[in-house]
């Protein structure tokens, strides 16, 4: 019998999957509403400090792109049709997307709700080559949910992530084990994660304008031109060298909403209504994930973008509106200079926990079941009727004070 050294091996067999839903956010709002199919509709709020979600095909044609700020991207398409932001219905879709690719591979990670690496190299058994169940993948997303990916199938996760942007939207792009420094070479040295407009200015004042000429160049040189750790790093990934395996999802760590205003504020007054519709999209969020929170942060950014955070451990866990705003309302009192005028305010739930293995004391307060209670009730209302079915009389004011 042969020992085997585990130096003689050769690698492990890899094949993962890199699933990029194509305009997700619109690609929604156009299924939902198919008047809006062929238009160019960009997803943002209606404030003029707002920037853009995403946008749809057609809206990118006139060079509107993600987190431009809306005014720019009216001016570039005035025919665009804006529409405004439904993250519960977008969480919902993508738990959908995530439900579709965990039946091929336990090995999910998801990067943001509209993109996931898949490792599917113990899965070809099952339900054939990679790039078989990357199209079987696309289909049931496609017949399920009236939507469009794009997929990169190759054996790392750097070079998947490339791949699956090349034919976009509704593409499939395969790389071949010993074909990804040769896929890789041609490409502009801008494909690569983290090289932006400063970084590749960089690489192109010393000649290194592709992919291929930067896994040519030496680490020590890279090193100089950008970072000691990262060019050596990304000499490697040139390389199509990339040993990350796919990390399984955690829990979230935690749960927020905030939102940019028209104009500054600089009353506690004017503030309260944004504050408690924030606590009711994070209490919505709660309560849809079935999770409870033990700290409550709030954020607040001042005209001159100065930005200040204050944290709350809640004396139970809770996942109720009222709650929530009452420990935000809370924290604004103790943040001085709201004359200076706030831009933007933010809550944001953390500890969190599974409702189910929540620890209640026998002690727990009435009132705060009457609070999860109704706070069940009215998601239900929302789930039937819309979101603008029920709000509290404080966030009617909104409309007043804009």
């Amino acid at each position: 019998m042969r020992t085997v050294n585990p130096a003689d091996d050769p690698k492990p067999h890899k094949r993962i999957i890199h699933l990029d839903m194509d305009a997700f956010y619109a690609s929604v709002e156009i299924r939902d509403d198919p008047s809006l199919r062929g238009k160019p509709v960009i997803v943002a709020g209606r404030s003029p400090r707002s920037v853009v979600t995403t946008a749809s095909y057609e809206a990118r044609r006139f060079g509107v792109r993600s987190a431009m700020p809306v005014v720019e991207a009216v001016r570039r398409c005035p025919q665009g049709l804006l529409v405004e932001p439904r993250m519960g219905v977008y969480s919902k879709v993508s738990a959908e997307v995530m439900k579709i690719l965990s039946d091929f591979s336990p090995l999910v990670e998801p990067l943001s709700l509209d993109e996931a690496f898949v490792d599917v190299s113990a899965s070809e058994l099952l339900f054939g080559p990679a790039p078989s169940i990357a199209a079987q993948m696309r289909e049931r997303i496609r017949s399920e949910l009236s939507l469009t990916a794009s997929a990169g199938v190759a054996s790392s996760k750097f070079v998947a992530k490339i791949a699956s942007d090349l034919h976009k939207p509704d593409g499939l792009t395969v790389v071949a084990e010993g074909e990804e420094a040769a896929f890789l070479a041609p490409l502009p040295v801008e494909r690569m994660w983290g090289v932006g407009p400063k970084a590749a200015a960089r690489l192109h004042a010393h000649g290194i304008r592709t992919i291929g000429e930067l896994a040519q160049a030496s680490p020590s040189h890279l090193a100089r031109v950008l970072s000691n750790s990262w060019g050596r790093e990304i000499a490697l990934l040139a390389k199509g060298l990339d040993p990350r395996e796919v990390v399984v999802a955690r829990a979230a760590r935690s749960i927020g909403a905030e939102e940019t205003f028209e104009r500054d504020f600089t009353l506690v007054s004017e503030l309260e209504p944004f504050i408690l519709g924030q606590a009711a999209r994070v209490a919505q969020r709660l309560l849809e994930e079935r999770l409870v929170c033990r700290t409550v942060t709030l954020k607040v950014k001042f005209g001159d973008h100065k930005l200040v955070t204050r944290q709350a451990a809640l004396s139970a866990a809770a996942c109720d509106t009222l709650t929530l705003y009452e420990a935000a309302r809370s924290l604004l009192t103790r943040i001085e200079g709201l004359e200076r005028g706030v831009r933007l305010t933010g809550i944001q739930a953390s500890a969190l926990e599974s409702e189910a293995r929540e620890q209640r004391t026998l002690f727990q307060s009435a009132a705060s079941d009457k609070r999860r209670l109704l706070e069940k009730t009215l998601l239900g209302v929302r789930e039937k009727f819309g979101d603008g079915a029920v709000q509290q009389a404080r966030m009617m004011e909104r409309g007043k004070r804009r």
